[in-house]
């Protein structure tokens, strides 16, 4: 059932064309921000891969990946759910150096998703990934890509604002880092997202790392596969979003699994039958290169940027009635 609400009031300061035209813009300025920022190539990406090569993304091991049998070969593929592996196995495969990196449109189905105001069964991003260096992985090292990104995203902020006065959105540029852990001694009595929300409402933009492990509750903060991000080396960066009056989280990434990390979080996760997998093989192996990476949602950065209450005014997908409704009453046309 949908979860769509329309703040009271809301009107968009872009009309229709004008939104189509200034996500063209948004897209070319953050793509190039990206590239230059963190040292990125673009490269092409597959929609859907063999599942039997453990490329896919589980994502929290619950999600169906959306399945197809080929007439010509009759064998069955998987509509990618995000990226992760395959752009570690691509460093490799493309001979990319430490230091760099590439980038790519990523699209994704995810049938499972709960509908509402930023979450929708289509999912875009621009997913990247860059070979480090074994003493790269730190906390230091992720801190200063996160800010880079935020650096980059406000940056745009600024272009578009310049082409389109009328956007009443504003962002703070200085990231506030805290972990999973200092954030539920620091909200105790919250939920994992209520903490978001508390701690973002206050310093604007937030980086909270350390995500998939158990926390001293005996809860995670939020799920994570076992066999991409490093569980010690990872986090979400939000914004706050003044008009749903909410965290907005606009990134996953983190450094990814060594082999050392790897064996220990399929054993903690329940997962010790991926080993035999090929591309979990090669990391546990030591073949595939270090890296680092993550997903930028397109249409969350649209919303964000363009002052957007749905994601359905960024990005074209299917809705239920009850969001077509809600949105239809509230003057809010759905791509």
């Amino acid at each position: 059932m949908s979860k769509t609400w329309i703040p009271a009031g809301y009107t968009s300061s872009l009309t229709l064309y004008e939104t189509q035209i200034a996500i063209g813009l948004l897209k070319r300025n953050l793509e190039e921000g990206l590239c230059a920022a963190l040292n990125l190539k673009r490269v092409s990406a597959p929609l859907f891969v063999d599942p039997s090569t453990g490329l896919n993304d589980n994502l929290n091991g619950v999600e169906r990946p959306v399945q197809f049998d080929s007439l010509e070969t009759g064998a069955v593929s998987e509509v990618v759910q995000s990226l992760a592996k395959w752009k570690r196995m691509a460093l490799s495969r493309y001979g990319f150096p430490v230091g760099q990196g590439l980038y790519t449109d990523m699209n994704a189905i995810r049938r499972d998703e709960t509908l509402d105001n930023l979450h929708s069964m289509y999912v875009d991003q621009w997913d990247w990934e860059k070979v480090i260096s074994r003493g790269d992985r730190t906390m230091a090292y992720l801190q200063e890509s996160v800010q880079k990104i935020a650096n980059v995203i406000c940056d745009t902020l600024h272009a578009m604002k310049a082409v389109y006065p009328q956007i009443p959105v504003e962002l703070k540029r200085e990231v506030a880092f805290i972990s999973s852990q200092e954030l539920e001694d620091l909200y105790p009595d919250l939920t994992p997202k209520e903490r978001e929300d508390a701690y973002t409402k206050k310093h604007g933009t937030v980086f909270i790392s350390q995500i998939g492990e158990a926390l001293r509750s005996g809860i995670p903060h939020d799920g994570r596969a076992p066999d991409y991000d490093d569980w010690a080396l990872n986090g979400d960066l939000l914004f706050w979003c003044a008009p749903l009056d909410c965290a907005l989280e606009v990134s996953s990434m983190g450094i990814r699994v060594d082999a050392a990390s790897m064996d220990r979080q399929l054993t903690l996760a329940g997962c010790d039958d991926r080993r035999a997998l090929p591309f979990h093989q090669k990391v546990l192996s030591g073949e595939l290169p270090l890296t680092m990476g993550g997903g930028i949602g397109q249409s969350r950065i649209s919303m964000l940027l363009l002052g957007k209450v749905h994601i359905g005014e960024v990005q074209a997908s299917v809705w239920d009635d009850q969001t077509m409704a809600a949105c239809e009453k509230a003057g809010i046309i759905l791509l």
